[in-house]
Order: C-alpha cells, then structure tokens, then sequence
C-alpha cells in the first residue's frame, strides 16, 4: 500500500494517495482522472546517541485526501 505523489493534468493540483492494489483514483479537486504519479522525495535520519547530532531530510509536499473510486 504505497503513497504515491500525483498532479492532474486536468487542473493541476498536487497531491498524495494511498493506493490500494490497482485501484483507480481521482483528483481531489476536480474529480479528473488524468492524472501523473510523480518522484517523491524520502525522509531520512542520520545519527543517534550523545556523541552524534541528528540530523533529518525531508521532502516537503502537502498532504491531501484522494478520492478512490472502486
């Protein structure tokens, strides 16, 4: 069950949805379904313990609702 990043080509808005199997979903917004799965940036964290600072990279991208239409 991935998060998958999407932009619909109808409006352009972005946004995230969990996918579930071959589900198909659509734009939040418009109720379009011309929609492009995009590169998602990763969170990581470096470090742990006293001696080493941490250290976090993160992607920022807003978080939305999808609506799924199965």
């Amino acid at each position: 069950m991935p998060i998958y990043e999407y932009v619909c080509e109808d409006c352009g808005e972005r946004f995230e949805c969990l996918v579930f199997g071959n589900e198909k979903i659509s734009c939040p917004k418009c109720k379009g379904e011309n929609l492009k799965r995009l590169i998602s940036g990763c969170n990581f964290s470096f470090g742990s313990g006293s001696t080493k600072s941490n250290t976090s990279i993160s992607s920022s991208s807003s978080c939305a609702t999808c609506s799924a239409t199965s």
